[in-house]
C-alpha cells in the first residue's frame, strides 16, 4: 500500500505546501473545471498527468543518474502501439496488453540501455536518439497499422470489471491519477534506497563508486530499465485515453518536451517533472490555440528558465527560501 505521508516527508515545509497543491490540483481538477465553465480541462490534465508520469521516469534517469536519453518518448510509442496492435487484432484484456506493453518497453530499454550505457555524453545521447528514430521510421512503415496516419484504438483495454470500466471518463482519470501517484512514489523510494544512493553516486563519481565494489554499470542498466518501463507505463495509458495511437507519439521532439518539462520543473527532484508536465501542458493547450508554432516559444522560454532558475521550478521556489524537495547523497 503507497504510504503518501511517506513521499512528502522528505519535503521542507515550502515545497511540501507547493507539491501538495499540485497533487490537490491534479485530483480535484474534474471538479474545478466544470465549476469555472472550462470542462476541458479535465481531458487536459488527465494528459498532463501522463506526460509527468513519463517526465518522471526520464528524470529518474536524467536527474538522478546523468542518463540524458534524447530517444525517451520511444517507450512511450511502444507501450501504445503494444496496447493499438493488440486491439486491432481482438485481443481486447488488460490483461494481456498492459503487461505485454510493460514486457516490450523493458526489454527494449535493456537492449538499448546494454549498448548506449558503455558510452558518455554525446555519445550516449545520439545512440539512444538513433534507437528511437529507427523504431520511428518503422512505425512508418507499417501500413497495416496506419502508418504516418496512426493507429485508431476502437475498443480499450478491458479489466473485466463492471464498477471499474476505462470507457468512464471519470474511471480513466483517476486510475492516470493512481498510476502517477505510484510512480511518484516508487521514484521516492527507489531514490532513497541503496539501489538509488549508486545511481546518484555514479553520477557524481563513477570511477569511484566502481573502485569500492559497486557495480555502476548494472545499477544504471537497471535504472534505465525501469525507467523505460514506467515510460511504457504512460503510453499504456495514452493510448487508452486517446484511443489512438501514431508515429509522432515516439518522434523526437516528443523526448525533446519530457526534457523540456524535467528542466523546468526542477531536474534531480521528485515532485520537479510534474510541476514541470503541468505548466507546459497549460502553456501548450493555451498557445496551440494562438499559432501552429507555439514550440518556437518554449526555446526562449527554456534559456530564461536555465539562466535564472537553474534548479527549475522548485530552484526558483527555494530561492524564496521555501525550500526544496532535492535528494541529497
Amino acid at each position: 500500500m503507497i504510504n503518501i505521508s511517506a513521499l512528502f516527508s522528505a519535503l521542507k515545509s515550502g515545497t511540501r505546501v507547493y507539491n501538495t497543491a499540485l497533487i490537490l490540483l491534479c485530483l480535484f481538477m474534474p471538479v474545478i473545471a466544470p465549476a469555472i465553465g472550462q470542462e476541458f480541462y479535465t481531458d487536459v490534465f488527465a494528459r498532463t498527468m501522463i506526460w509527468a508520469i513519463a517526465a518522471v521516469s526520464l528524470n529518474f534517469i536524467m536527474g538522478y543518474g546523468g542518463m540524458i536519453s534524447f530517444g525517451h518518448a520511444v517507450f512511450l510509442g511502444l507501450g501504445g502501439y503494444t496496447v493499438g496492435i493488440l486491439a486491432f487484432h481482438g485481443i481486447e484484456s488488460a490483461y494481456i496488453q498492459w503487461p505485454l506493453a510493460l514486457l516490450v518497453s523493458g526489454l527494449f530499454a535493456l537492449v538499448i540501455g546494454a549498448i548506449c550505457l558503455r558510452t558518455k555524453g554525446v555519445y550516449f545521447i545520439m545512440i539512444t536518439l538513433a534507437f528511437a528514430q529507427m523504431v520511428y521510421f518503422l512505425s512508418l512503415s507499417l501500413e497495416v497499422y496506419g502508418s504516418d496516419d496512426g493507429l485508431n484504438i476502437d475498443t480499450r483495454s478491458d479489466f473485466g470489471l463492471s464498477f471499474f470500466d476505462l470507457n468512464d471518463a471519470m474511471t480513466m482519470y483517476y486510475l492516470i491519477f493512481a498510476v502517477m501517484i505510484g510512480c511518484l512514489y516508487l521514484t521516492h523510494r527507489l531514490v532513497n534506497s541503496r539501489f538509488g544512493m549508486v545511481i546518484r553516486g555514479s553520477q557524481s563519481n563513477d570511477d569511484r563508486m566502481h573502485s569500492i565494489g559497486y557495480p555502476t554499470y548494472r545499477y544504471k542498466l537497471a535504472a534505465f530499465v525501469i525507467a523505460g518501463v514506467m515510460c511504457g507505463l504512460a503510453g499504456v495509458l495514452s493510448a487508452n485515453f486517446e484511443d489512438f495511437i501514431s508515429p509522432d507519439t515516439m518522434f523526437w521532439p516528443r523526448s525533446g518536451d519530457l526534457i523540456f518539462m524535467v528542466v523546468l520543473g526542477g531536474m534531480g527532484t521528485i515532485f520537479g517533472p510534474l510541476g514541470g508536465a503541468i505548466i507546459f501542458g497549460i502553456l501548450a493547450e493555451i498557445l496551440s490555440n494562438i499559432t501552429d508554432q507555439w514550440h518556437l516559444i518554449f526555446g526562449p522560454f527554456l534559456i530564461l528558465v536555465v539562466l535564472f532558475a537553474r534548479g527549475g521550478l522548485e530552484g526558483l521556489i527555494g530561492k524564496w527560501g521555501l525550500g526544496r524537495d532535492r535528494t541529497d547523497p
